[in-house]
């Protein structure tokens, strides 16, 4: 049987004027123009209701049929941040002592990147983000998920941005292969790591690099 959607009118919840549509895209790219990777984190608190509601807001990204493929872990648990940072360092120790070529490490230079990885404990917050190639039913059936690498992306997307709004600074930390946090967080065979988002405020000496934006015409066409 299938399963039936309802439909119901549909008006934008945002009403603008021509001149207010402009006057808030400039304020949306002001705000998001200023978010950065950061590196360095303070132990400060932060609410757990903040990464929550972000999630909810993530939560709204679309995605295939409407299959919302995702799951986010909050880790804020001390002993299992530390395990996630032992098992990432072993990997990314393998990344820069040969895994990686020269082109790639060449790349990377210039951002002081290296294995240790301080954040993944210091940060009070990270968020691992699962993503779901399948469901499973009630009497353990699979149920496949549509476009999963396109929903992954866009709900991160929402999360990164609802975080920097709320004044939180992000990393987005991609360790290759990912499979020990599925171990370290017990996650099901049906999820896998798509991507580790460490979540908190800027250290007081934080350091980011000096960066140019590639200009509109380079990445942007009309046709």
């Amino acid at each position: 049987m299938k399963n039936e959607i309802k439909f119901t009118p549909f008006q934008h919840p945002i009403q603008l004027t021509e001149e207010q549509m402009l006057a808030q895209s400039e304020k949306y790219l002001g705000m998001i123009d200023g978010r950065r990777t950061v590196r360095e984190y303070s132990t400060r608190a932060v609410d757990r209701r903040v990464i929550e509601n972000c999630i909810r807001a993530a939560s709204t990204a679309p995605s295939g049929a409407h299959k919302q493929p995702w799951h986010f872990v909050i880790v804020e648990n001390p002993e299992v941040k530390s395990k996630i940072r032992v098992e990432a360092e072993k990997e990314e120790h393998e990344f820069y002592s040969g895994r990686a070529n020269e082109e790639w490490l060449a790349a990377l230079e210039p951002f002081e990147t290296n294995e240790h990885k301080p954040f993944l404990e210091t940060a009070p917050y990270l968020i691992v983000i699962f993503a779901k190639n399948y469901d499973l039913t009630e009497n353990g059936d699979r149920s496949k998920n549509y476009y999963v690498q396109e929903s992954m992306g866009i709900a991160t997307g929402f999360l990164i941005s609802a975080l920097h709004q709320c004044g939180l600074s992000t990393l987005t930390h991609t360790p290759s292969p990912m499979g020990f946090l599925s171990k370290v967080l017990k996650r099901p065979k049906n999820e896998r790591a798509f991507i580790l988002l460490v979540v908190g405020h800027p250290a007081d000496d934080a350091r980011v690099p000096v960066l140019d934006r590639k200009p509109l015409s380079e990445v942007a066409t009309v046709v």
